[in-house]
């Protein structure tokens, strides 16, 4: 098995097409036949490359390709957006009568699919602490078709014990399938189906893609639920431009080397301040303080370029820090080359009443660092200065 710096650079060497040594963008939305019987193939193939843009095209190959390698699955698809392809995957799962367990912390709209649309399908859902395995065994029912994952959580990096859940999922004899949100690790850090997960997605805008300059999703796992996956899909019509997919495809092959120093940046920087007297707690998986470091031990190799931070004081004192920030920019997503924070109860306010930002334990001075390139020391003398400004 190839290193994974090697793959990302080589794993898709395939697909090429000519002697270009960066691939082409193929932009083309059909593509011609050279005769009845290979045009039938091609409108009745999963997946086909090189039919209608729609349903796949070579760089979709490709990337999905690279992916499904790093994560260890058979397939992958590409989608337009994280969103795109979590829908697509969880509506492929589920019909009217099924139940649906997730957790108290997911991404907001992946929280807002399951909790308001699905119930719409006549799907209904339970909601749990993800940090304790038996509330997902409790949750379980008759019907329960489907259990979804994220870890680390968004925003408060709370983890999910992947195979525990996994294993209690496969215990059951009713075809519980487990899919698994994992943007924040990223395949460097963490691998979702070696640890039982059936299905794993990603907002591909985040580290794979690694420089705010795209949107993109991808799910893999088995062909066979790859293609179901891909029959909604094409329904759905969250096609990813040819451009996004060259854009995407471009960034995941420095992925490794992006992740690893933003693994020991972030490390540097929770330390940091874990010991600032103007920041009343830090959550990092990598912290011994994390009241879950040893799971993360357990099934991270890498700890993330992301942490929450409590900042001491209310919302006002928090907005004040978040503003006086001049390195990292005050902006939504994670996973790029440039440091954001965001004032996360600012943020969901816009899409979650009180009580479900109560839920998800969305605190009022919570801010949510997403770790670039730029040197450690000048990132914590930038966080130092916005906070005496605070304080």
């Amino acid at each position: 098995m190839q290193h994974l710096d090697t793959q990302l650079l080589h794993a898709d060497a395939a697909f090429a097409t000519d002697s270009a040594v960066a691939p082409p963008i193929t932009y083309s939305a059909t593509f011609m036949a050279k005769d009845a019987e290979e045009f039938a193939e091609m409108a009745s193939q999963p997946q086909h490359s090189r039919y209608y843009t729609r349903y796949g095209n070579p760089l979709h190959e490709r990337v999905a390709h690279i992916l499904a390698q790093l994560e260890g699955a058979e397939s992958g698809l590409c989608f337009a957006s994280g969103m795109g392809g979590i829908a697509a995957s969880i509506l492929s799962h589920v019909k009217a009568g099924d139940h649906v367990v997730a957790q108290a912390n997911h991404y907001m709209a992946t929280s807002k699919l399951i909790s308001e649309l699905l119930p719409q399908f006549g799907v209904e859902s339970t909601i749990v602490d993800q940090t304790d395995v038996s509330a997902f065994a409790r949750a379980v029912r008759p019907n329960t078709r489907l259990i979804h994952l994220e870890t680390p959580a968004n925003p408060t990096m709370a983890l999910t014990d992947i195979a525990a859940v996994c294993a209690l999922a496969k215990s059951i004899d009713q075809g519980i399938t487990v899919s698994c949100d994992n943007t924040f690790a990223c395949p460097v850090n963490q691998q979702p189906i070696a640890l039982g997960a059936d299905i794993v997605m990603h907002s591909a805008t985040k580290w794979l893609g690694g420089h705010h300059d795209l949107t993109a999703g991808v799910v893999v796992s088995s062909k066979e639920r790859c293609a179901q996956i891909w029959n909604t899909a094409i329904t759905l019509g969250a096609t990813l431009s040819p451009m996004d997919a060259w854009l995407l495809l471009r960034g995941m092959r420095t992925l490794g080397v992006r992740v690893r120093q933003q693994n020991a940046t972030a490390m540097q920087i929770a330390q940091y301040l874990e010991q600032h007297p103007g920041i009343e707690k830090v959550f990092y998986p990598g912290l011994t303080s994390h009241p879950q470091h040893a799971l993360a031990k357990q099934q991270m190799r890498g700890f993330g370029g992301v942490m929450a931070v409590w900042v001491k004081g209310g919302y006002t004192q928090t907005a004040n820090f978040v503003a006086s920030l001049k390195l990292f920019a005050n902006a939504v997503s994670l996973g790029g080359v440039e440091s954001l924070a965001v004032h996360a109860a600012a943020m969901w306010a816009g899409t979650m009443n009180d009580e479900q930002m109560r839920q998800a334990n969305v605190q009022l001075n919570a801010v949510r660092l997403s770790i670039g390139l730029e040197a450690a020391e000048d990132l914590c003398a930038d966080l130092d200065q916005a906070l005496v400004v605070t304080c």
